[in-house]
């Protein structure tokens, strides 16, 4: 969806980081060059033992899965339930996270010999989460079970829970989502960082991952190999954009490495659709397998996406893949006439200056799809934004994504008067709200944000890692330079500013929109993309560039290429 001409937006101000102390020393202790030390430095890391551990993570540096709150009880409980053969519901959230976490424990728990009945509730109907629709719909399905487990969601279902206790039956909470302000749900077992002081990072697939280490250690499955799961775990992990950080980092290089490779039928018949080959990397989770996934509960059941990470048939992977392309179509146009709506609304206010958080709503958006337009709306204004969705009765669901420095949480903490509820996380929670007040609701919201955020924070800024030349970028620095990846929160993939480039114009225009060009440098050439460029009207040439310097896969070959992020005429 392109920008409407009706919105202006200031164009974002280009900020060089300064050099960071050590980054010298670093290079000379290491013999990697400057540019590489810069960027290690940059991410915190300022010897040797650092920098090794960061670019060659080790799978034996994993840690104890033990030390998570409340592990013990919930492994004890899964196996006594193993042992007495008990019937098990596992019950998921419909999201890329929510359905490789069921998959995950579902595949863990049929090693032990015990068949799981698998749950998700659906967007529309049972609502996000473990809700008393949902619970009496499970309980039609399956009966009443001796235990259920709630995989992504669950912690702040307190009502909820108390009612499956009620009702004799043992719940274990595996989730990564915030407390709620009135405590703890009443579970046996609530298996969630945010109890202790560490390991806020994980998603749940991660959690999934430490729970069946757990299990494990406790009880060794010989034919069971854990590694096998790591695909499953990258997925769910790089789609839920928690921080790839530390142990999360890990999981990711080498699930990834494990996706490329991957024997589960269903996905191998996605990546073929997705037209992912070869290599993968964060963003093909992030544009091409994540948002297939997540097509289907978007606008109906996530169980299709969750028969297709569990498929033991080619023929069935295929069909599942093809149908998941087909739910994708339909999302993205459901989401582009979303996009184009929205857009006016926006277009409607005025002057986006002189607004600090921007809350829409209509009864004529998809639930599902909010989200991803929140995103792009609060990317494209610098706002933190809330889209929300009405039904016949009035009663509204909202998705909120905001910009660093403004927590979503604390916000609808402070306007939870107007709100029916809400929840989530600093930089992404959603909402439920009544049409009589919206109005009121955006009021208390966008005062939230002129207190927590300055001009200047609302002002967006191109930050550039590092100063680079053409001709520093050799085949010796793209083989350090990957170890960087995987890429993504809090490690994210650097943006260099290279100056006086000289484009070899006109280049080649693609699907009429992007520019593949020839820069050259004091003598070195290197062909760049610049998608979405503004043909026809290029700025003046030398230009400065902020670029990305990044690897594909085409015909088996590993190939390097330069992505431009924004161009002026050389100051």
């Amino acid at each position: 969806m392109s920008e409407s001409p009706s919105i202006s937006i200031r164009p974002p101000r280009w900020l060089l980081k300064p050099a960071v102390e050590g980054a010298a020393e670093l290079a000379a202790d290491t013999g990697l060059s400057p540019l590489m030390a810069q960027l290690l430095t940059q991410r915190g890391f300022t010897t040797v033992e650092q920098a090794r551990d960061f670019l060659v993570p080790k799978l034996a540096t994993l840690g104890d899965p033990t030390v998570l709150p409340e592990m013990g009880t919930a492994v004890e409980r899964i196996l006594r339930a193993v042992d007495e053969k008990q019937k098990v519901v596992l019950y998921g959230d419909y999201d890329v996270d929510g359905v490789t976490s069921m998959a995950l424990m579902h595949l863990i728990l049929k090693a032990y010999g015990l068949d799981t009945h698998l749950f998700l509730p659906t967007r529309m109907e049972e609502g996000y989460g473990l809700s008393h629709d949902g619970i009496a719909k499970c309980y039609e399905q399956f009966g009443k079970p001796d235990l259920l487990i709630a995989l992504d969601c669950g912690t702040t279902s307190l009502g909820e829970v108390a009612k499956l206790r009620e009702d004799g039956v043992d719940c274990v909470i595996i989730d990564h989502h915030e407390l709620s302000p009135m405590g703890r749900p009443d579970c046996l077992a609530l298996v969630n960082p945010k109890l202790g002081d560490s390991h806020h990072y994980f998603c749940t697939a991660g959690l999934v991952f430490k729970v069946s280490h757990a299990l494990l250690k406790a009880r060794m499955i010989e034919s069971y190999d854990l590694k096998e799961t790591l695909d499953l775990v990258a997925l769910g992990t790089v789609a839920d954009l928690v921080p790839l950080i530390d142990e999360n980092r890990l999981l990711v290089r080498r699930g990834l490495e494990a996706l490329a490779q991957t024997t589960r039928h269903g996905l191998r018949a996605l990546k073929q659709i997705a037209g992912v080959e070869g290599l993968v990397q964060t963003h093909h989770v992030g544009f091409r397998l994540g948002p297939r996934l997540n097509a289907a509960g978007r606008l109906d059941t996530a169980a299709t996406a969750l028969q297709l990470l569990l498929s033991e048939d080619p023929e069935e992977g295929a069909m599942l893949a093809a149908l998941l392309e087909a739910h994708n179509k339909d999302r993205q146009n459901v989401e582009q006439q979303v996009h184009a709506d929205a857009e006016a609304m926006l277009a409607s206010i005025g002057d986006i200056e002189k607004v600090s958080a921007i809350v829409l709503g209509s009864r004529n958006w998809h639930p599902g799809v909010i989200g991803i337009v929140a995103s792009r709306l609060s990317r494209l204004c610098h706002r933190p934004t809330i889209l929300v969705s009405f039904d016949e009765n009035g009663v509204g669901k909202g998705s909120g994504r905001s910009i660093p420095g403004f927590s979503l949480v604390e916000a609808i903490d402070i306007c939870r008067d107007h709100l029916l509820g809400g929840g989530g996380h600093a930089m992404a929670a959603g909402i439920s709200v009544h049409e009589t007040k919206l109005d009121a609701f955006r009021d208390a919201f966008a005062a939230a944000a002129r207190g927590a955020l300055s001009k200047e924070a609302m002002t967006p800024v191109l930050e550039l890692d590092a100063e680079v030349k053409v001709r520093d970028l050799s085949l010796t620095f793209f083989e350090n330079y990957k170890l960087l990846e995987p890429f993504g929160q809090k490690n994210p993939e650097p943006l260099f500013l290279c100056r006086r480039v000289n484009p070899r114009l006109p280049g080649r225009v693609m699907k009429e929109k992007h520019l593949r060009i020839m820069l050259t440098q004091d003598g070195a050439s290197m062909e760049a993309r610049w998608f979405n460029a503004p043909i026809g009207n290029l700025p003046a040439a030398p230009w400065d560039v902020a670029m990305r310097v990044q690897r594909g896969w085409f015909r088996g070959q590993e190939q390097w290429q330069l992505t431009l992020e924004a161009v002026r005429t050389a100051e």
